[in-house]
């Protein structure tokens, strides 16, 4: 039997390097620029595409079955996607789940946001390992005309993540009150209407998931912006800070950052970091970061709890990490990817004072990190 002619790419990621990867286009029309990197977990798509640490970053995700389970209103991490674009190897299929709102392409063409299936996800992800997160274009034209030369000159045009302070991009405009709890069968979300602590949560980034576990933990949540200074946060009187998650370089938003958290450190209050948090909190106590060859991001990654022994699976996201060498006299190391020996989590000795690398609230154990929570919550009971 004779095969049809193939159809022609709709899409193109062209690489800084030179290389083309053509596929099938969907979501918005268009083309865009940003980092690339690789996620390796096999659900959460629509929290992946919405979690702003992932603004400037195109994701390839290598687990195939993209967007069989649809999106809905209640997976958003914020209001809108922030990763730029993603890859993947089959195109999306319809959905098929009961919870299912809305098809990813449909979706993804409504919020802006440019997508390519059809890809060698496995060659590209060897790629990304091999050559660290290349800087790369996406375009998307239904009728598959594409200047390759000029794609890989805008690719190569891309200033990179280095030395970028996205946080103020994707930060809260005001502050506000929150007060959701985590989705629970089958009353879905429901309202902390009891706290017991009070929290300023300073959003470099902030998934919506975190702020609900804070509040299941028993605290009445203020977000503040990124930019908040000490006086602003001491200002609400807080039994507690935490400093949440976000993208860019840590180097450059700890240049109005770090100020804000020594002060707070200063007035000896419990501080919780995650993610950007934590490499915040270790610039403030002297420590440095550094860009990682590739990243870590996925839902898989084990990561050893060097104060009881435990292995935790956790969910990952960040190319930067805290340099456990450059940690000072008094700040011990709590936590190590046994990928790769990174560092995971810091604490201050003798003080309510700590931080993950890693994603609690993502729920990839399902439930091994929460304690995290729970000991944010017992450092401002005492």
């Amino acid at each position: 039997m004779a095969h049809a002619p193939t159809s022609r790419p709709t899409a193109c990621l062209a690489l800084a390097d030179g290389s083309l990867f053509y596929g099938h286009g969907f979501g918005a029309v268009g083309d865009t620029v940003a980092e690339l990197c690789f996620n390796t977990a096999m659900t959460g798509y629509q929290e992946i595409m919405t979690d702003p640490s992932y603004a400037g970053q195109i994701v390839t995700f290598t687990f195939p079955h993209v967007g069989n389970t649809g999106v809905n209103v209640e997976d958003d991490e914020t209001a809108e996607p922030v990763a730029s674009g993603m890859v993947v190897k089959w195109d999306p299929t319809d959905p098929s789940n009961w919870r299912a709102q809305e098809h990813l392409a449909a979706w993804l063409a409504r919020r802006g946001r440019i997508a390519i299936g059809g890809v060698d996800t496995r060659r590209l992800t060897r790629a990304i390992r091999q050559q660290g997160a290349p800087h790369v274009a996406l375009a998307h034209d239904p009728e598959g005309n594409f200047n390759a030369e000029a794609l890989v000159a805008k690719a190569r045009g891309f200033a990179g993540l280095e030395g970028m302070d996205l946080a103020r991009d994707v930060t809260c405009a005001q502050s506000y009150r929150w007060d959701e709890m985590r989705w629970a069968w089958p009353e879905g979300y429901t309202r902390q209407t009891n706290a017991r602590h009070k929290v300023v949560a300073v959003d470099y980034g902030a998934k919506r998931n975190i702020l609900r576990c804070l509040a299941s933990a028993g605290c009445d949540v203020t977000v503040l912006p990124a930019t908040a200074t000490a006086e602003e946060v001491l200002a609400h009187s807080p039994d507690g800070v935490f400093l949440s998650n976000g993208p860019g370089d840590p180097a450059a938003t700890g240049d109005y950052a770090v100020p804000m958290i020594r002060a707070v450190l200063d007035r000896g209050l419990p501080l919780f970091g995650i993610c950007l948090g934590h490499q915040m909190l270790a610039l403030a106590l002297g420590g440095k970061t550094v860009k990682m060859n590739h990243g870590h991001h996925g839902a898989n990654h084990p990561v050893k709890d060097l104060d009881t022994g435990k292995v935790e699976i956790t969910s990952m996201n960040h190319g930067f990490a805290v340099d456990g060498q450059t940690l000072p006299d008094g700040v011990v190391e709590t936590h190590v990817s046994l990928f790769d020996g990174s560092n995971c989590g810091i604490r201050i000795k003798d003080r309510p004072v700590f931080s993950v690398q890693h994603h609690p609230e993502a729920s990839p154990g399902p439930q091994d990190s929460f304690y995290l929570f729970e000991r944010f919550a017992a450092s401002m009971a005492t």
